[in-house]
């Protein structure tokens, strides 16, 4: 099964064995970026949502609005 390997697969597996174990946790310090950005991504997700319960007077969107001009609010 493994009786012959080329160059190719040779490289591939030092790669990998590199990634592993080389150097001060590569994989613990990709891993913690790739976090930061997930986290980054679901903060500028909350950041966009709009809080459609209240409108920028302060009534509920289920209430009607009034736009009866002031001169004709005094009529009725």
């Amino acid at each position: 099964m493994f009786s012959r390997l080329g160059p190719l697969e040779i490289i591939i597996i030092l790669a990998i064995l590199l990634l592993v174990f080389g150097g001060r946790g590569k994989i613990s310090a990709m891993m913690g970026d790739m976090a930061k950005g997930i986290k980054s991504f679901r903060k500028g997700l909350k950041e966009g949502e709009v809080d459609t319960s209240q409108t920028t007077s302060g009534a509920l969107v289920n209430e009607p609005i009034n736009v009866t001009p002031e001169k004709d609010k005094a009529k009725v």
